[in-house]
């Protein structure tokens, strides 16, 4: 935007999504339901992409990743249950108001641990691009649980 010109902050300024507005036509990952809120058709975003995800009671995803992207999962109501790596060999829980970082390509599979409540969650990615990559990959059946460490927050198990 040209300097000498006032900003039309009106057209151009914030913008609200109402949640009967939300965007279905998005890839899709057997499973889930993904629906875009924040992206560029939407709201003219250029740099992220932001939308609710919906698992039913005790369904799973299949096993995918998002290429380069950076993602983040809020999780609204419901227990979630994240299994990553080559063989989803790891594993961790999330649940009302968790946070849940996926780097970029990492294979990773989401799961409702509830029989009888849906997981409802949103979702940020770092880019627009619709990049879901389904895998087919070999799944170990007992995965190890992994706990958040870092400098902050020590492992449980060594307390």
């Amino acid at each position: 935007m040209p300097t000498n010109e006032t900003p039309d902050w009106r057209n151009q300024g914030v913008r609200v999504v109402k949640s009967g507005q939300l965007d279905l036509n998005t890839p899709q990952t057997p499973g889930m339901t993904r629906a875009a809120a924040i992206n560029h058709t939407t709201v003219g975003a250029n740099k992220l992409w932001a939308g609710t995800v919906t698992i039913h009671p005790n369904a799973k995803t299949g096993a995918h990743h998002h290429g380069a992207l950076e993602s983040v999962i809020y999780v609204v109501s419901g227990k979630a249950r994240m299994r990553w790596g080559d063989q989803l060999e790891y594993v961790a829980e999330a649940g009302p108001g968790d946070f849940i970082y996926v780097p970029p390509y990492v294979p990773h599979q989401e799961i409702n641990a509830s029989t009888d409540d849906p997981l409802a969650c949103v979702l940020v990615r770092s880019g627009q691009e619709p990049v879901v990559v389904n895998l087919d990959i070999p799944v170990v059946e007992e995965p190890e649980e992994v706990y958040w460490v870092d400098p902050i927050h020590p492992d449980p198990e060594k307390q």
